[in-house]
């Protein structure tokens, strides 16, 4: 896999090269190496964040553009709240300061917000702002951007099947209606496509709890190279990296 621009050609060049009629549906990204990235530059943990909020809004303008309908990032997990408390107040702050900077231009460009996760948790700032982004563009539809905060996936299979318990026992539906879509309906993506292609940046090769369900089928991408280094040319790489394979699905 790549691991720095030298092994890239010219953005345009990699644009081009994208077969816009074999575009994934849905690209799920662990945004992972912001605090390394900042060590390595000899800047607080805080900078390596701040730089990857920038590549984020980078990166959902280049998803909309090439017209993919679902992008997720992985931003908070439920893990993290174990991170020192200076640590969460800065990206608490970065998301307030993204959601106020960054909505009205989603929402003209008719961006949808999900959220993917528990906001009872959150402070009560960060969570004012996701509330207002998610009433402000939930009619929109052209790009779902989910937003993975205070998320995991273990607790997200344990809340809907806790959901469909309750639906059986009210009568609302029966043990016979439930099987995989049933299932998948009851998570935080609901009717949302699947991941064609999860991509974690930094060199790691681990999942992290992330939308444990949801891919079963997904193509794994890992640069390595730290999230605020991922530019439109690793995003265009990797996509066509992605289109090179062969998707199977269990077959021959």
């Amino acid at each position: 896999m790549f691991q720095n621009n030298d092994d890239l050609e010219k953005e345009d060049v990699l644009r081009n090269k994208i077969d816009m009629e074999r575009l994934p549906s849905h690209i799920a990204i662990i945004t992972d190496g912001n605090g390394r990235w900042a060590k390595k530059k000899f800047l607080p943990r805080a900078a390596g964040h701040k730089a990857g909020v920038e590549r984020v809004k980078e990166v959902v303008k280049a998803v909309g553009d090439l017209g993919i309908g679902h992008l997720t990032f992985y931003t908070f997990s439920t893990e993290n709240w174990n991170r020192p408390q200076d640590e969460i107040d800065s990206l608490m702050k970065l998301l307030v300061k993204y959601l106020d900077k960054e909505l009205n231009t989603l929402h003209e460009n008719d961006v949808k917000i999900t959220v993917l996760g528990d906001l009872t948790g959150l402070p009560s700032l960060p969570k004012e702002k996701v509330i207002k982004a998610i009433e402000k563009t939930k009619n929109n539809n052209t790009l779902n951007l989910n937003i993975a905060l205070n998320y995991g996936g273990r607790n997200e299979i344990i809340r809907a099947t806790k959901k469909i318990i309750e639906d059986v026992e009210e009568n609302r539906i029966s043990i016979d209606d439930i099987d995989e879509e049933t299932f998948k309906n009851y998570l935080y993506t609901g009717k949302q496509p699947d991941p064609d292609l999860l991509i974690r940046t930094s060199g790691e090769l681990r999942i992290s709890n992330f939308l444990l369900y949801q891919i079963a089928y997904t193509e794994f991408s890992f640069p390595n190279i730290y999230w605020p280094d991922f530019s439109k040319k690793y995003l265009y790489k990797t996509i066509i990296d992605y289109q090179n394979r062969n998707r199977r699905f269990g077959g021959i």
